[in-house]
């Protein structure tokens, strides 16, 4: 049987974790996480959260040691559970990797516009009340079709474009942390908090898992691991994504907040930008801002784009969904269906506008966590060790803390109506596409 190409080092790995956390969200939603946290609250919440969710990644580092396996959590938990619970699991966990490509898709097309407002002239249709403009639908299109080809043609072609598109954008980010240290002033950081100090936390916390999703992606292509690769650097690969990642959105908000009072930036679009266009007058500067947001739309685009893929072609591998969907190309070594079906989905939820997409994106960030738990419950039953069920343990709570804030009512920004229905049509989806066959161990 013809098995996936084994190319990735350390650093290819990195590169997808950390990819597949950071896109635009620190220039285009940067006014949403001041607003709920104040530069301090935010920060501290992105901090936290990193930190946090260090045992979950260690307990990811100890899965993949003992079962790299593309279905993930789907693999870890069919150790334990019964066939229809593991496949639910990854199922929701798919929706995590998955919404984050059409909303990418739609994310260009609205950076596009922004840099040139001449291309939302011709509207289309309405969704939700919403114009879905013909020049950002073909903008999307194009992306996704690119990257689709760059993932049919191998995972080496996806690593070189992952590690070039993370380094320019570490590269850049720390241009605009020195720049912001430089020309901002402590004043611009007041108020610290957007609320009280807990609930600019605790509000915060409720995206952490959302933003942060990503580090778990490792694992999926842990068995395209390079020939001699050591199994402990699977972790290391992990820790790295997430706390880089974590530090990331850490000194984004900093950066931010010095270099412009924040409260003015509150229900701006492209918050970043505006930002430093405020604080140093400098146009060129916005132009590398906007710049470099495109490449980091593009990785975390490829990179979600891969772990959804191969989360896929696992079902298929296993029989719980079409055998087709886990074919191999005989020559590039790649989940050619799965690569398809991928972004035939992206193009679906393209059509479908941002305005539908936000619910589902809301309840991406509630399945990371449902996947971090059920990851960390299941080695809690099959590890014998005191001290490493005592971190499954703590990972268990802490990803069952973060589902509830987004389940519990009473807790602020829990699901509404809109996010329920979208949980409900994907749960749907995946029972329509399930397969009662044996699954393989």
């Amino acid at each position: 049987m013809t098995g996936l190409a084994r190319k990735l080092s350390l650093w290819n790995y990195f590169a997808l974790g950390f990819g597949t956390m950071i896109g635009t969200g620190w220039v285009i939603l940067m006014d949403d996480w001041l607003g709920r946290g104040g530069p301090l609250g935010a920060m501290i919440g992105f901090l936290m959260g990193g930190i946090l969710l260090l045992p979950i990644g260690y307990i990811y580092g100890q899965w993949v040691r003992r079962l790299p396996d593309a279905a993930g959590e789907a693999a870890y938990t069919a150790q334990v559970f019964p066939p229809f619970v593991s496949y639910l699991t990854g199922w929701m966990m798919l929706l995590a990797y998955f919404i984050v490509c059409p909303w990418e898709a739609v994310a260009l097309g609205k950076l596009a516009a922004y840099i040139f407002p001449q291309l939302d002239t011709i509207a289309l249709y309405h969704v939700a009340g919403q114009p879905v403009f013909l020049s950002r639908l073909l903008v999307g299109i194009g992306l996704t079709a690119f990257l689709s080809y760059v993932n049919y043609r191998g995972i080496r072609a996806s690593a070189v474009f992952q590690n070039w598109a993370t380094s320019s954008v570490l590269g850049v980010f720390l241009l605009l942390v020195l720049i912001s240290a430089h020309g901002g002033s402590p004043a611009n950081f007041k108020p610290v908090f957007s609320h009280s100090s807990l609930v600019s936390v605790l509000l915060t916390l409720q995206i952490v898992p959302y933003f942060v999703t990503g580090f778990e992606s490792v694992p999926k292509v842990a068995e395209e691991a390079h020939p001699g690769f050591p199994p402990g650097n699977f972790f290391k690969a992990i820790a790295m994504a997430l706390l880089v990642g974590a530090g990331f959105y850490v000194l984004a908000v900093g950066a931010v907040s010095f270099i412009a009072p924040w409260q003015g930036l509150l229900g701006k679009r492209f918050a970043t930008a505006i930002a430093f266009e405020q604080g140093t007058h400098s146009l060129w500067l916005v132009r590398l801002i906007l710049g470099i947001s495109l490449v980091a739309l593009f990785q975390v685009f490829n990179g979600n784009f891969v772990a959804s893929s191969r989360l896929l072609f696992a079902f298929g591998r296993r029989g719980t969904i079409a055998p087709a969907f886990g074919k191999i190309h005989a020559v590039n070594l790649t989940p050619t269906v799965a690569i398809l079906a991928v972004a035939g989905g992206t193009l679906i939820g393209l059509l479908l506008g941002d305005s539908l997409l936000v619910p589902v994106t809301e309840v991406g960030s509630m399945a990371a966590a449902l996947g971090w738990f059920a990851a960390c419950i299941s080695f809690f039953f099959v590890e014998p060790r005191a001290g490493l069920r005592i971190v499954a343990l703590l990972g268990m709570i802490i990803s069952a803390l973060l589902i509830l804030m987004k389940l519990v009512p009473a807790v602020p920004g829990h699901f509404t109506g809109a996010e329920w229905i979208a949980l409900g049509i994907w749960l749907a989806i995946g029972l329509l596409l399930r397969r009662r066959a044996k699954t393989v161990a």
